[in-house]
């Protein structure tokens, strides 16, 4: 059996969301972590408030890295606004590391979501 390599699943994840939410645009890696959040979030698709867009990326990186043993769930808030707690530090990683740590946790993402 051949394997797919990350950046076949990635190009498989941009042409999914691309598709279904891009309107015509390709996505690129915020806006992909961005639909993460909504997603993580729950509430369906609304306007959301400046601060709320930066807690939404920030809910879709601990839950994209909670595989990895960097963060664990820890409650949803009186809004219904997961919270999560660090588990270990994040490692120093030059920004191409970092691109290619979160591409592969999208990947193992959208892959447990069966949608690639």
């Amino acid at each position: 059996m051949q394997q797919i390599s990350l950046k076949e699943k990635w190009e498989q994840v941009i042409k999914y969301t691309s598709q279904k939410f891009g309107d015509g645009e390709t996505l690129n890696l915020d806006a992909i972590i961005y639909l993460i959040g909504v997603q993580e979030l729950g509430q369906g698709q609304r306007r959301f408030k400046k601060d709320e867009k930066i807690n939404l990326m920030h809910i879709a990186i601990c839950r994209l890295l909670e595989p990895y043993g960097f963060y664990e769930f820890d409650y949803y808030d009186d809004d219904s606004w997961p919270h999560y707690k660090a588990k270990e530090a994040l490692p120093n990683l030059k920004p191409g590391e970092q691109s290619v740590l979160m591409k592969g946790a999208i990947v193992q993402y959208f892959e447990m979501q069966n949608l690639i």
